[in-house]
């Protein structure tokens, strides 16, 4: 089933995301569920806060990149729990867009290379050093996790030359070709 992208400005989106064990309802359901969202959505990831739910759930499948980053064909994970460790300083900016802020994108700088723990959907337990294009998917993702976003990254001065195109997001000014949920409105 495919489910609405909360976007930008919606509190669910600024939310720490708990932790969750095998007794979640209907855990396949939903991770399926997101997978459809993101690939309707022509995603390469999606974490729960992006469809409303504040749980420690990511699905990633960096396949559609392969052609540009050959080292992600067939990279599909399904996270729950992950745990990131940096494992170098090295750094390296690139542009990052999101579902969530449909029509922007901005260059943000990440680590290079991680260590990412995390549990399948099985809750078997999983560790993967992972380097590159891969790395900045889960940084990115997993930062939805914890109530950020990527523009969260950028400089300030950056923010207040996008702050227009955000406050569109933040009121629903924007076309997307997948279904979205915008922040609640306020009563008088």
């Amino acid at each position: 089933m495919k489910l609405p992208i909360y976007l930008y400005g919606h509190p669910v989106l600024r939310a720490e995301s708990k932790e969750i064990d095998p007794s979640y309802p209907e855990l396949k359901k939903l991770i399926e569920d997101m997978y459809e969202t993101m690939y309707v959505s022509e995603g390469v990831g999606l974490a729960a806060p992006q469809i409303g739910r504040n749980d420690r759930i990511v699905v990633i499948d960096a396949d559609p990149m392969k052609e540009n980053f050959p080292e992600l064909e067939g990279r599909r994970l399904t996270l729950i729990n992950p745990k990131i460790e940096i494992l170098d300083g090295e750094t390296v900016t690139c542009s990052e867009g999101c579902l969530s802020l449909p029509g922007l994108s901005e260059n943000v700088t990440r680590v290079e290379h991680i260590r990412l723990t995390w549990v399948d959907e099985e809750f078997n337990p999983h560790e993967e050093e992972i380097s590159g294009f891969l790395a900045r998917i889960v940084q990115h993702e997993c930062d939805h996790l914890d109530g950020k976003v990527y523009i969260d990254h950028v400089s300030p001065i950056r923010k207040q030359l996008i702050k227009r195109k955000l406050n569109n997001i933040v009121e629903g000014k924007v076309r997307t070709d997948y279904p979205v949920k915008t922040t609640p409105r306020r009563r008088k």
